[in-house]
């Protein structure tokens, strides 16, 4: 246990830039792995097995990861590798089949309704409660949306995303004329429309913003984030699609004149691409998620080290505070698997705050999603954004998780794409979607009253702002 340390887990070089000390960078008392008894797992799971589907990509640090869990529990996990780019084909025909190789999985959140929607995901709730897994320390948000489907526990949040606005402070100080403030000096998207087109005018390689346009799901996200500002709600209780709403077309409008000043190629950015502009130095502002400040803190990662801030969502008028829970990823138990509370207890250690404080230390893009971790004052000395993110998490917006809203966003991002390449308008992208999302909502059981899903269960998490006082 003694192991699982800032001197063992974290980077020496990162240690040394930073002068990290071994203090915590988490709550001991809120810390899984420290406060469950381990004499008792390994009483009742000693010499058992635990088959694991990992992407192929992350087999062998998944592996060397999970050592301290074997000698901690006496488990032995096996890893299944699958190819990342067909892990949710490969995933969805072993669940299919009923008999699937791996008894548990971490996978992109967004498919959790559509592994857990079929039932092929172990309800976890009773593991949870024996084991005494901290699920109150998780932001509402990740627990509601990452860990619960139709009211039941199948997943324990792994990689806890929002996406934020950063800014360039060598050239929006001059812009803004002065030191920004992070709540105050861009507080609506009009201003950051006048601001990103005014360093689009400054040339020198560098343009106004980075956005992600790209085909599928990345265009969705960029309007889903803004969109959030304007008050969307994606569904009525109905579960009837609500794109075209006031709210949906104010994102597309924004969207429209933010992609002037963007980055050349921006319909062409997804993460990837974003990133590569950002902490290149290329764009003076950007719509991203949060490693999108963390990493820009570290010189082996970044052209903009001390030259960036992270800022508090720009509003817009009518709408509401609302940082976007987009993306991240959510570890699960499949319902055929032989040993499921072997597989919760691997998860939780995976997912435990010290370890999760560990990786954003290390700033490899896997966020938690704790308070203790988040509230962290010698954390938040090497993480730029996590004041701001933290505040902003008590008032995340979120897609609901139900099945097909993947395909959904994937659906809508295409015909977002093709508005920002103009062979559409920007009415037409949302009405296209609109449609295509109908279509897919129908094939889900989402007609006639009957769905799989009670929009009553997901609401509470999809925006967890109401009623709350702002930040700043």
């Amino acid at each position: 246990m003694d192991k699982i340390s800032v001197k063992d887990y974290v980077r020496e070089d990162y240690r040394k830039l930073y002068k990290m000390s071994d203090d915590p960078l988490w709550d001991p008392a809120k810390d899984w792995i420290r406060t469950v008894d381990w004499e008792k797992v390994r009483s009742e799971q000693s010499g058992k097995t635990v088959r694991f589907a990992v992407g192929a990509a992350d087999q062998e640090s998944a592996a060397e990861g999970l050592k301290p869990f074997e000698q901690l529990s006496g488990i032995k996990v096996e890893l299944v590798p699958i190819p990342d780019d067909s892990f949710y084909d490969k995933a969805v025909s072993e669940f299919i089949s009923g008999n699937a190789s791996f008894d548990a999985l971490q996978f992109f959140s967004p498919w959790l309704g559509d592994f857990a929607g079929p039932g092929f995901l172990a309800d976890l709730g009773e593991y949870a409660e024996k084991w005494k897994l901290p699920l109150d320390d998780f932001y509402d948000t990740y627990r509601l949306n990452y860990g619960y489907v139709g009211g039941k526990l199948v997943g324990i949040p792994f990689d806890c995303d929002v996406q934020m606005v950063h800014l360039r402070k060598s050239i929006m100080e001059k812009i803004l004329g002065g030191p920004i403030d992070r709540a105050q000096s861009v507080p609506t998207y009009d201003e950051l429309i006048r601001i990103t087109a005014e360093a689009n005018k400054l040339g020198g390689g560098v343009a106004g913003v980075g956005l992600m346009a790209a085909r599928g799901f990345w265009a969705t996200y960029t309007w889903e984030h803004i969109a959030a500002q304007a008050g969307l709600s994606l569904f009525d209780s109905q579960w009837n699609p609500q794109l075209t709403s006031d709210a949906g077309m104010k994102a597309m409008d924004i969207i429209m004149a933010l992609q002037k000043n963007a980055i050349e190629g921006v319909s062409g950015a997804g993460w990837g691409e974003n990133r590569a502009a950002w902490l290149g130095g290329q764009v003076a502002a950007n719509i991203s998620w949060q490693d999108s400040g963390t990493q820009a803190m570290r010189p082996d990662q970044s052209k903009i080290v001390d030259d960036f801030i992270t800022i508090y969502e720009p509003r817009i008028s009518g709408g509401v505070f609302a940082p976007p829970n987009i993306a991240g990823s959510t570890s699960c138990v499949a319902a055929t698997s032989q040993n499921p509370e072997g597989a919760f207890l691997m998860l939780a250690f995976l997912t435990t705050s010290s370890i999760m404080a560990m990786n954003e230390a290390n700033a490899n893009g896997v966020a938690p999603g704790y308070r203790s971790v988040l509230g962290n004052e010698r954390l938040r000395a090497v993480s730029q954004p996590m004041k701001v993110w933290a505040d902003s998490l008590e008032h995340a917006w979120c897609a609901p998780r139900i099945p097909g809203m993947f395909e959904m966003e994937q659906a809508l991002g295409n015909e977002i794409n093709r508005a920002v390449t103009g062979q559409i308008s920007a009415k037409e992208a949302l009405e296209n979607g609109q449609k295509a999302w109908k279509g897919i909502l129908e094939k889900n059981g989402f007609s006639g009253g009957n769905a799989p899903i009670a929009y009553a269960d997901a609401e509470p998490g999809l925006y967890v702002g109401k009623g709350k006082a702002l930040p700043f």
